[in-house]
């Protein structure tokens, strides 16, 4: 089954559940860094193991950090790399 994307323009009727809501803060606290790296990964979100309709059951979410191009590739690997340097 493949996995629903988190729409933050069509948000869902009921509160996230704790483990969405832990999904879209780590996903911002990931973008919050990468920003102030200079690096921004446009298709970042968050996905549920159902479809929308039933995204108030997930028991789990994950970030999708989606696809990049590779200077931006590049780019994370080199701040990965900076990082595990200090």
């Amino acid at each position: 089954m493949t996995p629903a994307t988190h729409n933050p323009a069509n948000p869902p009727k009921t509160a996230p559940t704790p483990k969405i809501q832990e999904a879209l803060d780590a996903r911002d606290a990931l973008a919050t860094a990468l920003s102030r790296a200079g690096i921004q990964l446009p298709a970042m979100d968050i996905r549920t193991p159902w479809l929308d309709d039933r995204e108030a059951e997930a028991s789990y979410a994950l970030v999708h950090l989606g696809i990049c191009s590779a200077p931006v590739a590049h780019a994370l690997a080199t701040v990965i790399m900076n990082g595990l340097a200090t």
